[in-house]
């Protein structure tokens, strides 16, 4: 990819009554699962606040995502040191987003940042990802204050590397744009399992299309899933842990839909407004059946998470109307 077809800021309109996911480290725990020996995801509390993981091998060990505060990065790193006595020698971000990378800063600087060229690329205005990052705190935007130095990843990679910790390799793939331009995959092969990110959720939760259109999309996950035939579990950055394969088909289902309606849409002359209607809702009614049952040993304080990320998804889908809309209409 060219860094030249790189947007320089995601889009920044919002359909009415737009909620969007709360980012807020408030209220905030990270509860470990082993997923293999040595391989860890730490999963919030309460979806959709950020998940981590934690990778060790014979020499080294490796963490998957910063955090959005440094009280959130110091709690993953107390978690990592509990769950091993390797030494901390990675940082892998997914993304270039504030949620995932703020947190960068509060690690030693012997820890190397890695991630996509195209992510580090995103990572030059920290006022700007202060203010796009504000809109999902929820009132909280003092945590964000705090947030003075944007570390940049220390090491990066075009579409693949691979970090050796001693007796695991640990896999980095970049496949192209989605939810923006740099998504980075963390697969851990021998725990067939893929640190995910923005890229791909649990099978039913809607993506976010924030710098990219439905037709890149669809390319990198096709990529994706031929990469990654054994893969079997994802860890997205949001929201519950998931069956992988079915978590790339639906993605690439719902993509398509979304695309043929829009444009279809657009073709006709209707307007933004008209295609909100035209387009179908697959949280109109219920979720997934399989997103509800990974949603149920979850409760949040102000009702049950499957009404929460109900409405969040059909938040999500009308902002991927309005940018496909956009992308299409322009």
């Amino acid at each position: 990819m060219n860094m030249s077809d790189i947007p320089e800021r995601e889009i920044a309109e919002r359909p009415e009554g737009y909620g969007g996911p709360n980012l807020s480290p408030v209220g905030l725990e990270l509860v470990p699962h082993e997923l293999a020996d040595g391989v860890w995801a730490l999963m919030a509390n309460l979806p959709p606040k950020d998940n981590n993981g934690v990778v060790a091998g014979r020499d080294a060990a490796l963490v998957i995502d910063a955090g959005i505060t440094a009280d959130v990065s110091a709690t993953i790193q107390a978690i990592t040191a509990d769950l091993t006595d390797r030494p901390l020698r990675y940082l892998v971000n997914t993304t270039y987003h504030g949620d995932h990378t703020f947190g960068n800063a509060a690690f030693p600087d012997e820890v190397v940042i890695v991630s996509s060229r195209a992510n580090k690329a995103n990572m030059t205005d920290l006022a700007y990802e202060k203010r796009s990052r504000s809109a999902n705190m929820y009132g909280d935007d003092a945590l964000l204050d705090a947030i003075t130095h944007w570390r940049e990843p220390d090491l990066t990679f075009d579409a693949y590397a691979e970090i050796d910790l001693g007796g695991r390799i640990v896999q980095l793939h970049h496949f192209g744009p989605g939810n923006g331009p740099g998504d980075t995959v963390v697969y851990v092969p021998d725990a067939r399992t893929a640190w995910t990110g923005n890229f791909v959720c649990h099978a039913g939760i809607a993506p976010m299309l924030l710098q990219a259109g439905p037709d890149p999309y669809l390319g990198s996950l096709r990529r994706m899933r031929e990469a990654l035939p054994e893969l079997e579990t994802v860890v997205s950055g949001h929201g519950p842990m998931g069956d992988g394969p079915a978590a790339v088909d639906w993605l690439i289902g719902y993509l398509e839909r979304l695309r043929e309606e829009v444009l279809t849409s657009v073709k006709a002359g209707h307007s933004l407004e008209e295609t909100f209607a035209a387009c179908t809702d697959p949280w109109a009614e219920h979720l997934d059946p399989s997103l509800s049952a990974a949603l149920a040993g979850y409760s949040l304080p102000q009702g049950p998470a499957q009404q929460g990320m109900r409405a969040l998804c059909r938040d999500l889908h009308r902002l991927n109307i309005l940018a496909t809309y956009r992308g299409y209409a322009g």
